[in-house]
């Protein structure tokens, strides 16, 4: 009985098992199914959307086609327009080249014919040209025979007589024309000098090329010099500066062409004696502490003359370039002084004609500041100044006028003028400037020989200490209008070869005397 219960559970569970395949087997046929019609029904659509695609490209393909072939017919046709255009220019430039041509022949045949011409003109020229030199050659020697002179000696009594009447013609007219300038120029002139020289009256500072230190006793002299003289040594080593100890009593002289280092040398020397130690390295010491008060002292005067003038604007640099002209003299005049008269006279003047005063200033300020530095620099003064100023930022104005003041450059403008002027008055004023004896006797022979060398001359006068120089002229030889013409030659003769300050005035006088004798 149980096996029959096992066996009919046996064959209930196969049986059960069998039923669960089964139907397990139907439900994936029935899904594989499925997904076959799916897979068919995708495979339909791709197919479809892929013929759809490929008829889209094709007629977008036939639309592109379409497009650029249009594109392609209107460029074509373009082209085709642009080449007859060109065609048709082509042909109208060789249609004119061809007229041309025909003109420039029918020109050739005319030039042609015209030098044809020309050349049997020219052979008829040449043998009349043959006959009138022969006949003037029988006219000249004919001429020869009657006047009983050649050729070149008529040429050369006419063109004497011709240059005689020209010099002549030409004196009476210089001497009109001077005349009136004079008389236009004269009383203005003298009113705006006067006026300056009025209004402006500067003080006089003499100095001279060697300083002398007074010594409180003969004894300083040998400590000056030093054991074996290192003393002396030192100072010169450290100034640059010749000191010379002679036999004149209780003086030291100090000589040296650079004038700031001559004061340095001076002042540190007048130190050293007051303070009794005088040793090397106390020299080196005083020395450098003078030559830094002597820096200060030469940037002060700088700054002090500028703000008397009323000039601003000036480079630091040129100030002190400007401020050490108070240690430098010419024809034993103080520069820096002499300086600041020629800018207040220029100033003056300015105003008085009516220009820019404050410029006139700054230029006579400013036009002997080649002078600082003229003993390291090869060249005139005023050169030398015109470049300083250039380098430390001036104006064309001022720069040509420090190039001009003394004729190295041709003056430009009424200002150039006006800073000459200035500068002839400042130098030329009674006492302004001193000189050796020696000089002034040589200089005085020097004028009175460059008027000597002339013709006609029979006597020279140099007066006004040699501001002025007579010249008495031959009457017999010199006519009224020649003496004009010899006076500005001296003088141009005199600026040609001579050196001078200030400006010389020549005189020519020409008289006549007539003398007659009584008897009875």
């Amino acid at each position: 009985m149980e096996n029959m219960v096992v066996l009919f559970s046996a064959i209930g569970l196969v049986a059960g098992f069998a039923i669960a395949y089964s139907l397990t087997m139907k439900k994936m046929r029935a899904e594989v199914s499925e997904t076959e019609k799916e897979r068919i029904r995708t495979l339909d659509d791709a197919r479809r959307n892929a013929e759809t695609l490929l008829k889209e490209a094709q007629l977008e393909a036939k639309a592109r086609l379409l497009e650029m072939k249009s594109v392609f017919d209107a460029e074509t046709e373009d082209t085709r327009a642009e080449l007859k255009k060109e065609e048709r220019r082509f042909l109208q430039r060789s249609e004119n080249l061809d007229k041309r041509i025909d003109q420039f022949e029918r020109r050739e045949l005319d030039l042609q014919k015209k030098e044809d011409d020309f050349n049997g003109r020219r052979e008829i020229l040449s043998v009349k040209e043959k006959e009138y030199q022969n006949l003037l050659e029988d006219t000249r020697k004919e001429l020869e025979k009657v006047s009983s002179l050649t050729a070149d000696q008529a040429k050369e009594i006419l063109l004497k007589s011709m240059e005689n009447e020209a010099r002549h013609e030409g004196a009476k007219l210089v001497k009109r024309v001077t005349s009136e300038a004079m008389e236009q120029a004269d009383k203005e002139a003298k009113k705006i000098i006067s006026t300056a020289i009025q209004r402006y009256a500067g003080d006089f500072i003499a100095e001279r090329t060697v300083s002398v230190v007074q010594l409180p006793g003969d004894e300083m002299k040998g400590r000056i010099i030093g054991r074996e003289g290192r003393n002396i040594r030192a100072i010169e080593a450290a100034t640059g500066i010749d000191l010379i100890i002679d036999d004149t009593p209780e003086a030291v002289i100090l000589s040296g062409f650079n004038p700031v280092r001559r004061e340095i040398a001076r002042l540190a020397l007048v130190k050293l004696i007051s303070d009794g130690r005088i040793h090397p390295a106390r020299i080196e010491d005083v020395v450098e502490r003078v030559t830094q008060e002597v820096d200060q002292a030469i940037k002060e005067a700088g700054e002090q003359a500028a703000f008397d003038l009323g000039v601003h604007g000036i480079n630091p640099e040129l100030i002190k370039i400007i401020g050490r002209l108070k240690f430098r003299t010419s024809y034993a005049q103080n520069v820096l002084q002499h300086s600041v008269e020629v800018a207040f006279l220029a100033g003056i003047i300015a105003a008085e004609l009516g220009l820019d005063q404050k410029l006139a200033k700054r230029m006579g300020l400013l036009h002997d500041i080649g002078k600082a530095v003229d003993h390291e620099v090869d060249g005139p003064h005023a050169l030398i100044g015109a470049k300083l100023a250039k380098k430390h930022g001036e104006s064309e104005a001022v720069i040509n006028a420090i190039a001009s003041h003394h004729e190295d450059k041709r003056p430009e403008t009424v200002y150039d003028y006006i800073v000459q002027a200035a500068d002839a008055l400042s130098g030329a004023r009674p006492g302004a400037r001193k000189e050796t004896l020696e000089n002034y006797v040589k200089r005085l022979e020097e004028l009175e020989a460059v008027a000597n060398s002339f013709d006609g001359v029979s006597n020279t006068y140099a007066i006004q200490a040699g501001r002025e120089l007579r010249v008495i002229a031959e009457s017999g030889s010199i006519s009224d209008a020649d003496a004009v013409l010899l006076s500005k030659e001296i003088a141009q003769k005199i600026e040609e070869t001579l050196t001078f300050p200030g400006q010389i005035k020549v005189v020519v006088i020409r008289e006549t005397r007539s003398v007659e004798y009584t008897n009875k």
